[in-house]
């Protein structure tokens, strides 16, 4: 984030299309100083494991996701599952994936 050195207000990108250039200014006042960089903005996001574990816990409750009756959970017995395929770690090839249905389970296995 720059700031204008005028009123100290935030900077804001713009572009100059005829020189094809990248410069800041202010909205404020009349300060603009030429861009060195031609990222305005990179958001980037780390993910621990509990996150990514959390993620799998969701997707029982995913509406756009088919569901099937026809297995059971090996830990709870409930008979409802989601489904879906990804590539599995170590592994070439799509595998298929169930999640449980029941509230209180969430226990996740392939096949």
């Amino acid at each position: 984030m720059k700031f204008c050195r005028e009123c100290n207000n935030i900077l804001y990108p713009k572009e100059d299309r005829d020189k094809r250039t990248l410069f800041f200014a202010c909205r404020n006042c009349e300060h603009q100083e030429v861009s060195d960089n031609n990222c305005v903005y990179r958001n980037v996001v780390h993910h621990t494991a509990g996150e990514r574990t959390q993620v799998l816990q969701d997707v029982a409750s995913d509406p756009t996701l088919p569901r099937t009756k026809t297995v059971r959970c090996a830990l709870c017995g409930h008979g409802e599952a989601v489904f879906f395929q990804a590539t599995a770690r170590g592994e070439e090839g799509m595998t298929l994936f169930f999640v449980c249905c029941s509230p209180d389970c969430g226990h996740r296995w392939r096949e």
